[in-house]
């Protein structure tokens, strides 16, 4: 393990280390009239979310998995006065529209707390009579929105090798999340003189998310053009990985549908072992792929292929490759288990994965096809729409 801890070049190597977010008060501000903005179709009891995430995070302990909190990080790299100032700026800043006076009442207030409590604040939101305004009327409830899709701690940044992707998320609601990576990578003790490679930056106009960021293996990096993630950004990113001679020799830019149902690539596949993935049947046609190589004259080759899932990551993992489809292929049964994330699972070894307990006849599935699976409770972690590969983003594996 180096220095900085940080080290994945696969998405199936024996897990070591994983960053995780439990759900909190974030989650009892939303409400029916806010879920469309706060990117919410359901609101989650919150009592019973904490309980699946602890379960969710028992496995993973139980399985020699070290668990680092989002919270934790973010407050132990606030530790200095000028620090915990300059935070609060930022998240002042790129917060939603308040007047010169609210905005001293809010930093007031955020001061005044500790620096764990002002994290947790922060993440949760600060309502109008927190700080003696009126909700009364149509008044907008909350002076700094919550945070309620932090528990989805794969997107804002991601561990790719042995650098680091601070995303540009596309929607304002989730943007603010990416400070947290921002302070982290920057004032963390054990971050900030680990010289860990940006591939990203959080300021770029282009979006890109991590659930789009899959590491197929040490040469074969594949990212989503979905509707969360931006050509330009994909580009950029592998001009990032080639001119800093990381191991990646192939990025996969992979066409995917512009609908929130095809939200990330991880919604529509995610892998199971060294030869088999699970895979959304609508996905099973032929797909677009833009594959990526670096020229010697330090020129992006760029050429398209077309082809189905299975003979493109074949040809590129230079394997025999099997696909198990969510919920069987039923038209029925695949919905609903695609619409509960059936296709989101988290490898902890090589074909050893977390998966929802309720996409019943996908596990079989994966059982049947010697898949060693842990499946977690999730009725109202579901809610959120994102999986257990979702809520988790991987520091160390194992090289394979």
């Amino acid at each position: 393990m180096n220095s900085s801890g940080i080290n994945v070049y696969s998405e199936i190597g024996n897990l070591k280390k994983v960053l995780l977010h439990e759900p909190g008060n974030e989650i009892e501000n939303l409400t029916p009239n806010y879920l469309e903005l706060l990117l919410f179709d359901d609101i989650p009891y919150l009592k019973v979310a904490k309980k699946e995430h602890k379960y969710f995070a028992d496995v993973l302990k139980n399985n020699n998995v070290e668990i680092l909190y989002l919270e934790n990080l973010v407050a132990e790299s606030l530790v200095e006065e000028n620090i915990k100032k300059l935070f609060i700026q930022e998240v002042l800043l790129e917060g939603r529209e308040t007047t010169n006076d609210e905005k001293n009442v809010l930093t007031e207030y955020l001061n005044s707390l500790s620096v764990e409590n002002m994290v947790l604040k922060v993440m949760s939101g600060v309502r109008r009579k927190e700080v003696g305004y009126s909700e009364e009327g149509n008044n907008y409830p909350f002076l700094m929105n919550p945070m309620p899709n932090l528990y989805f701690t794969r997107d804002p940044f991601a561990i790719i090798g042995s650098g680091v992707s601070i995303n540009t998320m596309k929607t304002n609601t989730r943007k603010r999340e990416t400070i947290f990576g921002k302070y982290i990578f920057n004032h963390h003790k054990d971050y900030k003189d680990a010289n860990i490679k940006r591939w990203y930056d959080r300021n770029n106009e282009y979006c890109i998310e991590g659930g789009d960021q899959l590491i197929l293996s040490k040469d074969v990096l594949a990212i989503g053009h979905s509707e969360r993630t931006d050509k330009e950004a994909i580009i950029r990113i592998a001009k990032n990985i080639f001119n800093n001679n990381e191991e990646f020799k192939t990025i996969l830019m992979f066409e995917i549908p512009k609908t929130r149902a095809f939200m990330h690539l991880d919604t529509v596949f995610t892998m199971l072992d060294y030869d088999k993935f699970t895979v959304h049947p609508a996905i099973e046609g032929k797909l677009k792929v833009n594959a990526i190589y670096y020229e010697e004259d330090n020129k992006l080759k760029i050429i398209e292929e077309e082809d189905s899932l299975d003979k493109i990551l074949a040809y590129h993992l230079n394997r025999d490759i099997t696909l198990i489809r969510c919920g069987g292929g039923d038209k029925i049964a695949a919905a609903r288990e695609q619409w509960n994330d059936g296709s989101n699972t988290l490898a902890i070894a090589p074909g050893k994965v977390i998966t929802y307990e309720r996409n019943y006849i996908t596990n079989e599935l994966l059982d049947k096809n010697n898949i060693s699976v842990i499946p977690i409770v999730s009725s109202e972690l579901s809610r959120g729409r994102g999986g257990p590969r979702c809520m988790s983003m991987p520091f160390y594996r194992e090289d394979i």
